[in-house]
Order: structure tokens, then sequence, then C-alpha cells
């Protein structure tokens, strides 16, 4: 295990990688509940139900045991992968119900995503953007997540609300909001006081509290058997008639097709990108060396050029089984700020994924009042990175600025970016440097505006 993982090599032992793997796994697990009831319509409240809601759940757990056990045995990085946040909404309310595609359609579209994400990855387009983005604007990336990571962590329970169409701190009126501060304290102590394992040791106790306040709950439970049998419904549904033959059928909406899979591209590259930069190279986790490797050496040597391939085929691993996107975790910065350097700490997340399919009960039972407190936490750890920009140039000031608040505001990691680049582009222009800017930054640029026009227009 040492050797396959150089653990001595990346400063981490095997306690500190599984401690990592728990933490990151319980910060994500929503995600096991959260994506079938998102893709069935459930959380929407449709009369109908969208995809069968059993089949999702089994396939949000292989696709994530697949992606992630594939980031940490092939690129050796603590990295999980789960349908994404966002692209799953995208996916129900914007691409089936807004825009008339079937889920076969729409699950055809999500393959092809993964498809042109393979494409740019070995044909290195996806690690020249990274190569592209200046250092300043990494590092709002890298806070700018954070401040989404923390953000994520307060709409969970509702500390924030927007009851009255203007966002405010919620009345602290229920249980699940005075469990969430309670958690929010003890994790602050243990972590103040440097205690090894503080933030999966809050989740856990926070959980615990929860019982005696009726909010940790193990009332409802699911049938994995059912959900097995339901599986058959999406699995290779994109082969069928209803998938891949149907989505280019009309002549006439392919151009409409097109541009739906491109959003879909955009929006699941840049956040895969922006959760590297974000957390990786801030921890270690991609070194400069590694970093040289990917520029130099043909083929994928190095950790990132790995990583990138691993999270690439994981969309259309998951499209295949029956589930929207899948993604690099932003939650992965939970295990990482618990100590996670390895991939041993994603085997821990996929793991953790494949027993609880027949464990669900008790995964679901662990509250969100229980994990926010986790990452908002991280969040304000990862917000360092804010330190390394020079706020008093405006011309790299204003660029940071929106790239890392438009990631909360928009609730989108992409969009953050996008806006970054933007304001990038136009601060180079107005200052006479445009040369300055890389030809891969203007590209991308240019794809972004045109991706907000398509939207506007569709």
């Amino acid at each position: 295990m040492e050797k396959f993982f150089k653990l001595k090599e990346n400063g981490t032992t095997v306690s500190r990688e599984i401690i990592a793997g728990l933490t990151t796994f319980f910060a994500m697990a929503y995600i096991i509940v959260v994506n079938p009831n998102t893709l069935s319509g459930r959380a929407g409240g449709l009369e109908e139900e969208l995809m069968p809601w059993g089949a999702v759940f089994l396939a949000t757990i292989i696709a994530s045991i697949i992606g992630t056990l594939v980031m940490g045995l092939v690129a050796n990085v603590p990295y999980a992968q789960a349908p994404g946040m966002g692209l799953n909404a995208f996916f129900v309310y914007t691409v089936c119900l807004g825009l008339g595609f079937t889920w076969q359609q729409t699950l055809s579209m999500v393959f092809i995503c993964g498809l042109i994400n393979i494409l740019i990855t070995v044909t290195k387009i996806r690690k020249f953007i990274i190569k592209s983005i200046p250092r300043s604007l990494q590092n709002a990336i890298g806070g700018g997540i954070g401040i989404f990571v923390a953000y994520i962590g307060f709409l969970n329970v509702g500390f924030v609300n927007f009851g009255s169409g203007v966002p405010a701190m919620a009345t602290l009126n229920t249980n699940v909001l005075w469990l969430f501060i309670i958690g929010l304290v003890i994790t602050i102590v243990l972590l103040v006081l440097n205690v090894k394992g503080a933030i999966l040791i809050g989740i856990v106790a926070t959980a615990i509290i929860g019982i005696p306040m009726q909010v940790t709950s193990l009332g409802s439970s699911i049938s994995f058997t059912e959900a097995c049998q339901q599986l058959p419904t999406t699995f290779c549904a994109i082969f069928t008639p209803a998938g891949l033959p149907s989505l280019f059928a009309d002549a006439a909406k392919i151009p409409l097709v097109l541009i739906t899979i491109f959003a879909f591209s955009i929006s699941d590259t840049f956040d895969t990108i922006g959760t590297f930069i974000g957390t990786g190279r801030r921890t270690g986790i991609f070194s400069d060396e590694d970093e040289k490797a990917m520029e130099t050496k043909a083929g994928f040597h190095s950790k990132m050029d790995k990583a990138l391939f691993a999270d690439a085929t994981a969309t259309s691993i998951g499209a295949i089984f029956g589930t929207s996107n899948t993604t690099t975790f932003v939650e992965s910065a939970a295990g990482i700020g618990a100590g996670g350097r390895t991939g041993l700490t994603s085997v821990v997340v996929a793991i953790c994924f494949a027993l609880s399919a027949f464990l669900a009960t008790f995964v679901s039972a662990i509250p969100s009042a229980a994990t926010a407190p986790a990452l908002v936490l991280v969040g304000v750890m990862m917000t360092s990175s804010f330190k390394e920009i020079q706020w008093d140039d405006l011309s790299e000031a204003i660029p940071a600025f929106f790239a890392g608040i438009f990631m909360a505001l928009c609730y989108s990691i992409s969009y953050g970016i996008a806006m970054g680049f933007i304001t990038y582009c136009i601060v180079k222009v107005c200052k006479g440097e445009a040369k300055k800017v890389h030809p891969i930054l203007w590209v991308v640029t240019a794809l972004f505006v045109l991706n907000f026009i398509l939207l506007a227009v569709i």
C-alpha cells in the first residue's frame, strides 16, 4: 500500500487517508438521495416520475464508484466523483421539461458530452486551458471555490434563505438550524485545538446529537431489491431506439441538440478544472514537478493528466448506467482539508459508496445539519488563496473579485470562472495589454460568451 500510493512521499499515513475518505464521503453522501430525487422529478414535485428512482439511485452509486476508483487507482489523487449538482437540475428542468427532450435523449447528450471531454483531454486541450490561466485567476478560483463550498453548507440547512426575495439569515427557530450551529461550534473548537480528524469527528458527533433533537432519523428506508429490478430500465438506454438514434432523427432539432451538448460540456469541463486548480495546487497535490511533467512529457505521465482523463471518462460511464454528468466533486475539499493527499482517500470513498447501496438507510440518516459545518469550515480554509492576490492592483483585483464571488452568487464554478475570464480580457484590452492574454484564454472566453448568448436564445 505504501509503495502503490506513495504515502510517505506525499506526507500522509493510512489512518489519515481513511479519515479523509470518510470525511469526503459523508460530506457528499447527500448525492445518493438527492440525485435520484432530482432525476426522478420528486424534488420538483412532478406528478409523474421522470426516471425510475431506484434505477437512478443505483446508477448514481455505480458511476460514483467507477469514477472515484479510476481517480484513486490510476491518478493517485484524493478526489471523489459523483453526478454533479446543478448539471442534474439542468438535465431535468431545462433539457427535459423546458426543451422537451426525453430522458433517454438527454442521457445520450450526456454520453456525447463525456466523449467530447475525453477527446479534449487526450488531445491536451484541457491541459492547455489550465496552463493559459494566469496565476492571479488561479488563486481567485481557489478562494472562490472556498466561498462556494461554504455557501453550499449554509444553503443545505437553510441558514441563508430567500423567503422575501432578498437573501437573509434564517430565523433560528428550528432544530435543524440549532443542530447546525452546535456542529459548527464543535468543529471550530476541534480545528482550533488541532484535533486529528476534527472534521469527521464533528460530523459524527453532530449526527449523534441530532438523534434526541429528532433531526437525525432512520425513518426512511430504501429497498435495494426494488432498485436492482429498476436498473435495467436505464442501463444502456442510450443505445436503444429511444436514445442516440432518436436524438438526431429530427433534422430541425439538430442545432438545438448541439447547443445543449455544448452547454453540458463547457459546464462540466470548467467545474472540474476549477476544482483541481482550487484545491490541488494550494495543498501540493499537484506539485510544480507534476505540472512540468504535464507540460513536457507526452502521454499520461503526470497526476494532472491522469486526473483529467479519469474525470472525462466518468461522465460517459455514468450516462451508460443512467445518470447525469459525473464530475469531480468540490466536496472532495473536505477530505483534503482533513489531510487526504493520495488515491487511498478516493478508494475509501469508493468503498463507502459500495456499502451505501446496502446501508442506504443509515447513510441517508446523516442529516445535512451534520455535514454543513464541515463544508463551511473547509470553505474558510480554502479562502486563504485570496491572500496571494494583489488587491491594491485593480487590473488583478477586478477579475479575481468576479471569479471568486460569482461562483457563490450564480451557484456555479464554471460561471464564476467565465466572469473572471471575461473581466480579465476587458481589463487587459483597456490597458493595451491584449497581447499578454493567452490565445486559448481568448478562445475560451469567446466560447463562454457564445454559451451565454445561446442559453438566452433557447
